[in-house]
């Protein structure tokens, strides 16, 4: 990406950068006043909006690939994504990202999710919820239903995926080349939480599968109304839209748009991660080199 490119996400990233500590803590004369925003506040946040995309004609993108990758939550530079899982004792304005877009599904925020990254098949709540909890029956419950009895709540185990269970987001992106502005750009379009299979999660023998997809631009007003914890603390904390809008995470590439029918990774390097690796490196600096292979001559 050009100087320009990076000084213009810098500038973004500078004015965008909210508060993360409670409204009003510093001015509030009792515990009562603290998280009570100002009336200056409240006008401010009713202009709070997430910053628009630029309309990109099919005439502007010179070149553009398709690109799919996986944020490995294990890894400290996306701590931000991950964390807190545990929010007994932290208020409401503190949240994973998963949490945030669960709940925005639940409350109608998010009003569609889908099956995979190409979004062709919808999906609803309900038809996910085998794939976010499991319901199951002692063998006294068991006991219980066979003989014609109800079957007493104390039997019944539940098994609800949380914060904590997520190993990994996987998104969808297109990097282009802006022809008008002379710049290589990155679209974020899609994300989808990545946890074990909820049925074998306790055994700890289970793969990982993707939960839902969520197409990003239907999610950035809910993501700009939540912020991130970052390492920097809780002055410096930004939004989960504009983190990652501006990629402030660490990811692998896992597959791109090819000839052989978007082909993943690991389906033509098999049983070798230091291969695959270097596969998924080789794929990045081919796309930052398309920029600077413009400006040779």
């Amino acid at each position: 990406m050009s100087w320009r490119g990076i000084l213009l996400n810098a500038l973004v990233l500078f004015f965008t950068i909210t508060s993360y500590g409670q409204a009003n803590i510093l001015n509030a004369d009792s515990p009562e006043e603290i998280g009570k925003k100002t009336e200056a506040q409240i006008q401010s946040d009713l202009n709070d909006e997430p910053l628009e995309y630029g309309y990109v004609g099919e005439r502007d993108i010179l070149w553009s690939k398709n690109v799919w990758e996986k944020i490995d939550l294990d890894e400290r530079v996306n701590f931000p994504l991950y964390y807190p899982i545990d929010v007994n004792n932290i208020g409401d304005n503190r949240r994973s990202l998963y949490d945030v877009l669960i709940s925005a599904i639940k409350d109608g925020k998010i009003k569609k999710i889908y099956a995979d990254s190409y979004f062709n098949e919808e999906r609803t709540l309900e038809d996910i919820q085998a794939t976010l909890s499991k319901v199951d029956t002692t063998n006294l419950g068991i006991e219980q239903y066979n003989a014609g009895e109800e079957v007493d709540p104390q039997f019944i185990d539940r098994r609800d995926l949380g914060a904590a269970d997520i190993a990994q987001y996987h998104i969808r992106g297109m990097w282009y080349f802006d022809k008008r502005q002379a710049e290589l750009k990155y679209r974020l379009l899609g994300i989808a939480p990545v946890a074990p299979d909820v049925n074998f999660i306790d055994s700890g023998q289970s793969d990982l599968v993707e939960l839902f997809w969520v197409f990003f631009p239907d999610a950035r007003e809910v993501l700009h109304e939540n912020s991130a914890y970052t390492i920097g603390g809780s002055g410096q904390s930004i939004t989960f839209d504009h983190l990652l809008n501006s990629r402030r995470f660490n990811a692998l590439i896992y597959k791109e748009d090819n000839v052989y029918g978007d082909r993943p990774i690991d389906d033509y390097i098999v049983d070798n991660a230091f291969m695959e690796l270097l596969e998924s490196q080789r794929i990045q600096e081919q796309i930052r080199n398309f920029e600077l292979d413009m400006w040779s001559y």
